[in-house]
């Protein structure tokens, strides 16, 4: 008998559950996730599962993580400070194909260098001016990327680099052509600096959880589910954790097919921070051709298609003045729920609303608090946004209480973005404790704050809402309204009969809105969901029924709905895919591009079956390294030709090699 440990941590909350040999949930228990120490919240939901299953620790035989983390990061912009080295490349790259968006303001150094697409050596490196920008930047940065022109024809200045950054700064490196083997430099460094952004939080989640394993006496080997739902090894992890983004939502997935055993259907998960919508096809989630998007970033990371919302149940309310009628609007920065703050700082949160509540005239910043976030780098800070973190210091204060001046709120927003601090305000999850849909944290905390919400005036002069149940409708229907339009975005984008309209576009149509009401009149208009809809997440049964109707389709709701992501982590498989190319630059020339340098072959079948031999080396190696066993491997052959003077004549070719196994479980 097996027994498998799947853990979750996601924004809100961290799940853990105990899985009897892939075939039975013998318990499950959920903690609040700790951003402060990953490990309390997971040592919490850990003992909690082993507590109500009776299972004793040293019966586990493996043990699994997913993890919103990354997800959540990228889409509120959160992460270390990073510098990119950029290599071969010309400087309007970066503000042309998002790189700059992507920094952040961190620093990026444009560099002499470079291979030609044959990966012939276009430009030397200039070492130098590598040398001066790492003596600049030392010790003000938690990790660089290193993205060379060409490197997947030949890595030799990525590698050079990231040699030179090490004996320099002794800071994790990421090296584009190790993430991933396909062309598009700029796409290749994008994600890069997505991966050195997450490699000090990934690295501090996987410490965190194997501390919280062995203190509970759980001697199993770790394994991390990446973003296309397979499994890898926790030491992988910590040096490609851009492979974890998706990570959660593909467990997600996983768990869903599991305890449903849908073939075709849409899943939709809901979590503090994000929603993730993907189709189950035939019951398989399909792999996003193009690379993974999170947010605004488009990566080339493999992993499922899914679509990620900035919408959760902790998602922050904005208030939307324009017009006579105004409104809110949801997301997609999560913030800390009101209800939940005042549990833990009860002392400063139910006063500050007392006396807020009592103003003539609603404040700027009324309901909302802000605390620093203990244990997090603070490295490279300016001086106003250090002064500020200071005045934070180690206590939770009303957010009208720090901001001194107009100029301190682009500091505030600097912090947030750097996972330095953590806002409290208004949420769904508030909205919902008002309206007895929940009674989990503290419902009087959240009538106040959405009383003071509710004061806020309209483009008419009008409140916002006539008291705090008024607004708790609101919220609660525009996330119902969010969330409707995220799967009806899918449904479109997933559609086999094409339209000519863009997903966003469609999902907002007169005609579909019209539609989904059944519109009679002249003409009758009918848009519903032509397919079931998987809801999944802690949130789900409360908000999803009505995601149901409005969508006119049936809405699945499955037990232990709300930890099918820690679900998705034991009974997954571990899958390694490594690819490369073979390309011909003269006629009888048939070049093998591998880390180590181009080979060239007089044929084409000798360095295609070269390619195969090393890439099959790797990837059974590192399937072996990730602990799984029974390995089978498969190989896929894309070979493109052109014919020309009534024969056909070889241009390229690329070998996928897939080591698949179950993971290993520890016996004994």
């Amino acid at each position: 008998m097996a027994l498998l440990l799947g853990v979750d941590t996601g924004g809100t909350y961290t799940d853990a559950v105990l899985v009897r040999d892939e075939a039975e949930v013998i318990a499950s228990a959920k903690a609040l996730t700790t951003r402060q120490d990953l490990a309390i919240g997971i040592g919490g939901a850990i003992r909690a599962v082993l507590e109500q299953s009776g299972v004793a620790a040293h019966d586990i035989s493996l043990a699994s993580l997913s993890t919103t983390l990354a997800t959540n990061a990228l889409v509120e912009g959160q992460g270390g400070r990073v510098a990119l080295v950029y290599i071969g490349f010309r400087a309007g790259d970066l503000e042309k194909h998002g790189l700059t968006e992507a920094l952040k303001g961190d620093p990026a150094l444009v560099l002499s260098g470079g291979h030609s697409h044959a990966g012939g050596e276009a430009t030397p490196l200039d070492s130098d001016a590598l040398l001066a920008f790492l003596e600049k930047h030392k010790g003000q940065i938690s990790g660089y990327a290193v993205a060379a022109q060409f490197a997947t024809r030949n890595p030799a200045h990525e590698l050079a680099a990231a040699q030179m950054i090490t004996e320099v700064t002794g800071a994790p490196v990421t090296c584009s052509h190790q993430l991933s083997a396909k062309l598009n430099g700029p796409k290749r460094a994008i994600t890069a600096v997505l991966n050195a952004r997450l490699i000090g939080m990934i690295s501090r989640l996987i410490a965190r959880t194997e501390a919280s394993l062995t203190a509970e006496g759980i001697d199993a080997p770790l394994m991390v589910v990446r973003g296309d739902g397979a499994l890898m090894s926790a030491a992988q992890a910590q040096a490609r954790p851009i492979e974890t983004i998706l990570s959660g939502p593909a467990a997600s997935i996983v768990g869903a097919r599991w305890l449903t055993g849908a073939e075709d259907a849409l899943v939709s998960d809901i979590g503090g921070t994000t929603t993730d919508v993907a189709l189950l096809k035939g019951g398989r989630p399909a792999i996003d051709p193009a690379g993974a998007q999170v947010g605004a970033f488009r990566t080339m990371v493999e992993a499922v298609a899914m679509r990620t919302t900035g919408l959760g149940g902790d998602s922050q309310v904005h208030i939307r003045s324009e017009g006579l009628s105004g409104g809110v609007t949801l997301g997609p920065r999560r913030v800390l729920p009101i209800s939940l703050l005042a549990i833990e700082a009860p002392d400063v949160v139910l006063p500050a609303l007392e006396a807020q509540g009592r103003t003539p005239l609603p404040g700027e910043h009324d309901g909302r608090f802000v605390r620093a976030v203990s244990g997090m780098p603070a490295e490279g800070l300016g001086t106003r946004d250090a002064a500020l973190l200071h005045r934070i210091g180690d206590r939770v204060h009303p957010m009208g209480t720090i901001l001194r001046n107009r100029m301190e709120q682009g500091a505030m927003v600097r912090l947030i973005d750097r996972g330095l601090v953590q806002v409290a305000g208004v949420t769904p999850s508030d909205a919902a404790h008002v309206l007895s849909m929940v009674d989990v944290w503290d419902a009087k905390a959240a009538r106040m704050a959405l009383d003071l919400l509710a004061r806020r005036r309209t483009g008419s002069g009008d409140v916002l809402a006539e008291n705090a149940d008024v607004m708790a409708r609101m919220i609660v229907d525009q996330l119902t309204d969010q969330t409707a339009l995220a799967l009806l975005e899918t449904a479109f984008a997933e559609e086999d009969n094409g339209f000519d309209l863009p997903p966003t576009v469609l999902a907002r149509h007169t005609l579909t809105q019209r539609g989904l009401g059944g519109h009679r009149g002249l003409l009758a208009v009918d848009v519903a969901l032509n397919l079931p809809v998987v809801g999944l997440g802690a949130s789900a049964a409360s908000y999803y029924p009505a995601v149901g109707e409005r969508l006119r389709c049936q809405m699945i709701l499955p037990t232990h709905a709300g930890v099918a992501n820690a679900i998705g982590a034991v009974v997954g498989r571990v899958t390694m895919r490594r690819s490369g190319t073979v390309t011909s630059p003269s006629e009888g020339k048939y070049r093998v591009h591998l880390d180590a340098g181009p080979e060239d072959f007089g044929a084409s079948e000798p360095a295609l079956a070269k390619l195969e031999t090393v890439l099959r080396q790797a990837a059974e190696s590192e399937a072996q390294a990730a602990g799984a066993e029974d390995i089978q491997v498969s190989v896929v052959r894309d070979i493109r030709t052109a014919r020309a003077e009534a024969r056909e004549v070889f241009i390229e070719a690329t070998v996928t090699v897939e080591a698949s196994g179950r993971p290993r479980v520890a016996i004994g």
